[in-house]
């Protein structure tokens, strides 16, 4: 493909982007169009799980796209039932609807839930989300979230979602009324500065959701497909939830999201919900791939311990340097900085000799990593490495 007398003038501006252009990914490793490698500790925002072109999607695509594409949402098709299947196997949910973004499984979740309590709970609508959450770009999705600012970019807002503070139940219990549905919250908020939930805390949501007679919304969006060392996030805390969406990992760079539900929950009809491409065999047999991966012997356990190993070398950086600490679970993780440098270590690792190194800064005191699912822990050593160099020069 060539580009090279092409103008990145074409494409609409939503983000400041650096002047180089990606062409091959293999692993932890990307290269650019003059052949400068990167060690990419940010996969895509956790979509990457199993890194850049693995055999387990490569040959996946290459096999499916010469089989069956997209016969239409309207009919069945192998790789959409088995991947359902996989799913829902392996979770505590008995149906599934597959989607392309998360921000859509999200959207897909919020119409579930409203129309769950039009028929069950008197029209009941409010869905309870939590400041400093985010669930996507959509209108909807945006007014769940509670990034600062988005209440006023696109207004108005969507109504019927109170903010209540995370890891504070009595804030949840002091908003739910009788237009309350359902609670609705990432396991670990990511934009939000990698932040787990506390297993009492979602122990304690689902009790009180079940005592209230509302449903529990999980957003596994980014912690879902083994990112915190289980499949799935809420089964830390030994939960079963009402309603949880995936995206991000579950393609494992494809566009793939699913909204998942317990048959009790589930109260679509012929009309309400669909999506051209929507379980297309293309992109969940790619799915179908992922998860089998995941689900190898031993594989999530090496998650847990590569996270350890990772937030063990960040422990060391903070201790290093006076900085606050690390946080997370599993493969995400953050170093918490004790100054507002996040951005600028950001800036100056995309430059750094021999190679330079993708990382991500949600939040100005901060540095998120989410690295694949298999990296290694020589490559986590040359990441906390060259991490130690970009301290020392600050």
């Amino acid at each position: 493909m060539d580009y090279k007398d092409s103008s990145t003038d074409a494409l609409m501006f939503i983000t400041q982007r650096p002047d180089i252009v990606f062409e091959r990914g293999q692993g932890s490793w990307l290269t650019d169009h003059a052949g400068r490698r990167y060690l990419d500790f940010i996969q895509g925002w956790a979509v990457n799980c199993l890194g850049h072109c693995p055999p387990e999607i490569s040959d996946t695509l290459a096999a499916q796209s010469k089989q069956l594409i997209n016969p239409s949402p309207a009919f069945y098709n192998g790789p959409m039932v088995e991947l359902a299947g996989l799913l829902t196997r392996n979770s505590c949910f008995e149906r599934v609807f597959f989607a392309n973004t998360g921000a859509e499984a999200n959207e897909g979740a919020i119409k579930l839930a409203r129309k769950w309590g039009r028929l069950h709970r008197g029209g009941a609508h409010e869905i309870i989300t939590f400041g400093h959450s985010f669930h996507g770009r959509t209108l909807a999705t945006m007014s769940a979230s509670g990034k600062a600012g988005w209440d006023t970019l696109y207004a108005p807002q969507v109504m019927g979602f109170p903010k209540a503070e995370y890891n504070h139940l009595d804030s949840v219990a002091a908003l739910i009324g009788e237009k309350t549905v359902a609670v609705m919250l990432e396991p670990v908020q990511g934009e939000g500065g990698v932040i787990p939930a506390e297993i009492e805390f979602l122990q304690g949501l689902r009790k009180l959701t079940r005592e209230r007679g509302i449903l529990l919304i999980v957003d596994e969006v980014q912690t879902g497909m083994g990112r915190t060392g289980k499949l799935f996030a809420y089964q830390h805390a030994g939960i079963e939830p009402d309603i949880m969406t995936l995206g991000k990992g579950i393609g494992g760079g494809v566009p793939l999201a699913a909204l998942l539900a317990r048959e009790a929950v589930c109260c679509f009809e012929p009309g309400d919900q669909g999506g051209t491409y929507n379980g297309n065999p293309l992109m969940t047999a790619v799915g179908a791939a992922v998860i089998r991966r995941l689900l190898t012997d031993g594989f999530l356990d090496e998650v847990v311990a590569l996270g350890e190993y990772l937030a063990q070398g960040l422990r060391d950086l903070a201790g290093k340097y006076g900085h606050v600490g690390e946080r997370g679970s599993g493969l995400l993780r953050a170093l918490i900085l004790s100054d507002e440098s996040g951005p600028q270590i950001v800036q100056r690792a995309l430059a750094m000799e021999p190679h330079g190194l993708l990382l991500n800064s949600p939040r100005p005191n901060l540095l998120r990593f989410m690295p694949a699912l298999n990296v290694t822990r020589d490559e986590i050593d040359e990441m906390l490495a060259a991490l130690d160099t970009l301290l020392q020069g600050e």
